[in-house]
């Protein structure tokens, strides 16, 4: 069958989904069809894949042929999901019937049969065949420059982060100063920041090809130019002009590394429900309160700090981002700055960095330290970066998603059982070939979204689509090579352990998949306002 009648039955479905959601939440709120709400967010996400992936596909007009293999076994599988139950997750399956959509399901089936009644075993097993020949499908962008970007940081990244990578994980090290400076003569912190500031004045598409690539290596090397994105479009979007010149050029040369300090204990992603207070005081600010499992906090110079500046105005209203800089710390006094500490929060996975619990007493911020010199604005600052932010956090899980596929494969041609390679087991060569897959979709909904941010469109709906899939991507992924290691798997000197751990926050922060999949359901049904 050809892909391009297949997507449009697709996208009729997803418009009947679309429609009945609507009629849904005509008479009940979100909360109350929140299993038909998600369900409906996880198809739009799954067509709009489709989308993406046959975009992709036609764009290298079908010179390589693993690539119309790759894309036609995204086609019979996500239509088979959305036909008959899509995963939300291990164990939730939405089914058309909790949208009372089984008619329209039972048409995109009929419309679709060849493509759902074809044997594709053979296509699977070849696949896996190509990837074990070191063929992989077509990764250009079409753009020499683009290309070349991906490239430098491949090198980078097999070269300064995959050999010492699981080494610096098992330590609970840092990643090393020497490494995040080559990282910053790169440019990697100052990729969206202008070249008026020092930056490299380049867009979210180019973030996401330096991310995936970094993150391919470790999620910690592709995460450490998180925060510096945050705060470089914080300042960006919302700072004062003394604040762009003092901040944006040593953010973006590295001189300066930021920390994001957003949630609060208990708090999650209810942010108007922040405690943390901020009052003037003199020449400057005091800040008391809490926060916690923020990222890099001890080794960072500034934090984007998150707090409640007025006192007597509810929810999101009282809210003001505060730019506040602290003296970098050390293994012995991580956290030297007067009214701060903080203790450490280890965890399974997502190290190089570290996550912190942090406590404030009375510590001071200078009197500029108000993001654009106005109260009340800090949560309309922040929502203004989820879109860069969450892309990348897809641009994220793309790597992790690729790493663990090639763990996967080098483990599989070398492991021999019963006088053969078990990449020649079909349930092994299943898993490789699906993982690509998952991956080649992710990688596309990703670019898609970064492109459409470029675009200067509002894209909060496509970040949160490119970041659900991503972080699915990601786990699946990592799940499946680690069942490829067999017990191996499950040893800490094996990388796939690692990569497991990591692919796991993937579905939790920068919004949970639960909130995105909310986000995307309400954006879609009751319009962007």
């Amino acid at each position: 069958m050809e892909l391009r009648p297949a997507l449009a039955a697709a996208q009729a479905y997803r418009a009947t989904a679309q429609e009945a959601l609507a009629a849904r939440l005509a008479a009940n709120p979100i909360d109350a069809e929140q299993r038909a709400a998600h369900g409906f967010a996880w198809v739009a996400t799954t067509v709009a894949a489709l989308e993406a992936i046959l975009d992709w596909l036609e764009a290298g007009r079908g010179a390589d042929p693993l690539d119309a293999q790759t894309a036609t076994l995204a086609f019979a599988e996500s239509i088979g999901q959305l036909a008959g139950g899509l995963p939300m997750g291990q164990n939730e399956i939405f089914r058309p019937a909790d949208l009372g959509i089984g008619a329209a399901a039972r048409t995109l089936a009929d419309a679709c049969a060849d493509l759902l009644d074809a044997d594709h075993a053979a296509m699977r097993a070849a696949v896996a065949a190509a990837l074990a020949e070191g063929h992989w499908p077509s990764e250009t962008l079409h753009d020499t420059d683009l290309d070349a970007i991906r490239d430098q940081y491949r090198r980078f990244t097999e070269t300064e982060i995959i050999p010492h990578a699981h080494g610096w994980h098992l330590a609970n090290a840092l990643i090393p100063d020497a490494t995040v400076q080559a990282m910053a003569d790169l440019g990697t912190f100052g990729v969206c920041i202008a070249e008026e500031f020092g930056g490299l004045g380049l867009g979210k598409l180019v973030m996401c090809i330096v991310t995936e690539e970094l993150s391919r290596g470790w999620i910690g090397a592709g995460s450490l130019g998180t925060r510096s994105e945050i705060a470089g479009e914080l300042i960006a979007m919302g700072g004062t002009d003394a604040q762009k010149a003092e901040w944006l050029p040593k953010i973006a040369s590295g001189e300066i590394l930021p920390t994001a300090v957003f949630t609060e204990p208990d708090t999650g992603s209810d942010l108007g429900a922040l405690q943390t207070r901020a009052r003037r005081a003199g020449d400057g600010w005091v800040i008391d309160g809490a926060k916690n499992w923020i990222t890099h906090a001890a080794r960072s110079d500034l934090m984007t700090l998150l707090a409640r500046t007025v006192a007597d105005a509810k929810g999101y209203a009282g809210l003001s981002m505060l730019l506040v800089p602290k003296p970098r710390g050390t293994d012995a006094d991580p956290f030297p700055a007067e009214g701060m500490s903080g203790s450490e929060i280890e965890v399974l996975g997502y190290r190089g960095m570290r996550e912190y619990a942090l406590q404030f007493d009375a510590m001071q911020a200078p009197a500029d330290a108000l993001l654009g010199g106005e109260e009340g604005q800090g949560f309309k600052q922040l929502m203004r970066t989820f879109e860069g932010a969450r892309i990348q956090t897809a641009a994220r899980a793309v790597g992790v998603a690729r790493r663990a596929l090639e763990l996967g494969l080098a483990y599989a041609l070398a492991r021999k059982q019963f006088g053969k390679a078990i990449v020649h087991f079909p349930r092994v060569a299943d898993k490789l070939a699906m993982s690509l897959v998952d991956f080649v979709a992710a990688r596309e909904l990703s670019y898609a979204a970064a492109r459409a941010k470029d675009s200067g469109k509002r894209c909060d709906i496509e970040a949160g689509m490119a970041k659900l899939l991503g972080a699915r991507a990601a786990w699946s992924n990592a799940d499946a090579a680690l069942q490829i290691h067999g017990g191996n798997g499950y040893a800490l000197e094996y990388e796939i352990s690692r990569v497991l751990c990591d692919a796991r926050i993937l579905n939790i922060f920068e919004g949970a998949a639960e909130i995105q999949a909310q986000v995307i359901a309400r954006g879609l049904t009751a319009g962007r306002n």
